[in-house]
């Protein structure tokens, strides 16, 4: 039988492995991967090798001082879930944040005008961007050493011996990392920022190697002494000061006290393939509920050129943000009603017309969130475990702060809380914040398990969905369901789409009464999959950053 190459149209081909295949969007982060992979290491030690050559390759993006998460399936069969997510600190409470912020004469720089946050009076807004209150307590650490430990075979010092290496001995700077780390110079403001992350006082150019030797430092102490340091040890000491010092309200007891969760995983079945996300305090939800409101209304039935395609994937993912927005929180403070149900699905499917709804409001934790960028890659071994794994800081190097001398910049997750005391996200002691981060895992058969994901923000459900119709609805494969342009509802009820996008279909969306707009490739995320069909491994990356994929 002749090959059908009509559907391979991607730039790329997929990646294969025999042994194991990794997919990030660096290529050092990669090969740190397969390097774990070919000294024995399974895809749990790959995983954490990949993060943590992240954390130095592409720091613009994730660090240490983040949060990181897992959803994977073993080669046992058990599909499970790691959470590593810290909340606010024990004083973070509204009425003392308020009052710090109108002690701080710096206050009003917490605030980025082109997020629409652009204040007169810091102490009456709502929460900061950046800053000390913005910091929750990261759970990078203890995320790696748990992951290695409770479902890896090597230790967490093998599985960080790349990232040390490229840290100590340095490594080049492409251009997309180079031109968000100039992006970022504003945010390095204090002494500790730009000793650890600026070259004579600079961003790094195309093409430099860089060194980032405290950082190295510090994950040289993890890799011998455990995460422990990190919250007990001297590092704790060091981010609860850094973040005293600025006016916050982090203890080494609020450190102390994290602990790593194994959550069940939420899942539902669209077209025959089971998809599995993270439940809250993550909007792993809004995918799951957007697929069953699609599923209601045949969307993936549509012709894949056709608007009526677009238009009714669309239609799910509005309804599900607004719903995701209004209830999705930290369910130990706050109960989220069944989003992912078939009933919860089939009523909010009834609203839907032939034309675009504006009565539908998008609702925002925190408007700055949409646009956010982060890390995600996916790692399938020859045992049968697929693992996706997402470790970020929230907006590109945080919160702006550095631990002392530890190279660690502190996330701004905390920017998603609320200030006002009735919203579902209000901030309150320990509580961990609305959390965009979602990896992924589908079943397709008993055999044919993925792990996949999409970065950046609010763009992460609606790729997800759009990754899953692809494979599912219109048997792409891999590279191509990565390829195909995307389109993305945003906050201001706009749809999206990428340049590429084929010109016919959205002139006839705006006849469906769509406000369409193009936007760059940047906007709509990267994206990676790794899998496993019946002993054959596979795997897909796309260039909209340094998208990269290798095969053992």
């Amino acid at each position: 039988m002749e090959p059908d190459l009509d559907r391979f149209t991607s730039r790329r081909s997929t990646v294969y492995g025999q042994r194991g295949v990794v997919a990030t969007s660096q290529p050092l982060a990669s090969e740190a991967g397969v390097e774990v992979l070919r000294e024995g290491g399974n895809a749990f030690d790959a995983a954490v090798a990949t993060a943590a050559a992240l954390n130095v390759v592409e720091p613009t993006s994730t660090g240490l001082g983040g949060d990181v998460f897992a959803l994977y399936r073993t080669a046992d069969g058990e599909v499970g879930a790691m959470r590593s997510c810290g909340g606010a600190p024990a004083e973070a409470t509204i009425e003392n944040v308020r009052a710090a912020l109108a002690e701080d004469d710096d206050a009003d720089d917490y605030y980025p005008d082109d997020g629409g946050y652009a204040v007169d009076d810091a102490s009456e807004a709502g929460m900061p961007f950046y800053g000390p209150h913005a910091v929750t307590v990261p759970g990078t650490a203890r995320g790696w050493e748990a992951t290695v430990e409770e479902l890896g075979r090597l230790s967490l010092a093998d599985a960080l011996a790349p990232a040390i290496r490229y840290a100590t001995e340095g490594y080049p700077v492409s251009e997309v990392i180079a031109s968000y780390w100039a992006s970022a110079d504003a945010l390095f403001t204090d002494d500790h920022a730009r000793e650890a992350f600026l070259f004579d006082d600079e961003p790094p150019d195309i093409g430099q190697t860089v060194t980032l030797p405290r950082l190295g430092e510090s994950m040289r102490r993890i890799a011998e002494e455990g995460a422990d340091v990190v919250y007990e040890g001297e590092i704790a000491e060091a981010i609860a000061d850094e973040v005293q010092s600025q006016g916050g309200f982090m203890t080494v007891d609020d450190l102390a006290e994290f602990e790593v969760e194994w959550p069940d995983p939420v899942s539902t079945t669209y077209n025959g393939a089971e998809v599995y996300e993270l439940p809250p305090n993550n909007q792993g939800l809004i995918a799951l509920e957007a697929l069953n409101v699609a599923a209601e209304l045949g969307a993936g039935e549509y012709e894949y050129d056709s608007p009526e395609r677009v238009h009714y994937f669309a239609e799910a993912l509005k309804r599900a943000f607004h719903d995701g927005h209004r209830y999705i929180t930290d369910p130990e403070y706050e109960e989220v009603p069944p989003l992912a149900s078939s009933e919860w699905a089939a009523e909010r499917a009834a609203g839907v017309g032939e034309t675009a709804s504006h009565d539908v409001s998008f609702g925002v934790p925190n408007a700055n969130a949409e646009d956010a960028d982060t890390v995600l890659l996916t790692v399938a071994d020859e045992a049968g475990n697929v693992v996706s794994y997402i470790n970020s800081r929230f907006a590109g190097f945080g919160s702006g702060l550095v631990a002392g001398d530890t190279g660690i910049a502190l996330q701004n997750r905390g920017a998603s809380f609320s200030l006002d005391p009735d919203h579902p996200n209000a901030l309150e002691p320990g509580k961990r914040p609305f959390h965009t981060l979602i990896p992924g895992v589908v079943r397709f058969d008993e055999d044919d398990w993925a792990a996949f994901g999409v970065m950046g923000g609010y763009m992460q459900p609606q790729g997800h969905v759009q990754v899953i119709s692809n494979l599912v609805d219109y048997g792409m494969p891999l590279q191509r369901a990565l390829d195909e342009p995307r389109w993305r509802y945003r906050e201001s009820g706009e749809l999206a789409v990428e340049p590429h996008f084929d010109d016919d279909a959205a002139a006839k969306l705006v006849r469906k009464d769509h406000d369409v707009r193009t936007l760059s490739p940047v906007m709509f995320g990267g994206a990676q999959i790794a899998r496993n069909r019946d002993g054959v491994l596979s795997a897909a990356t796309e260039p909209r950053k340094d998208g990269n994929a290798q095969g053992y």
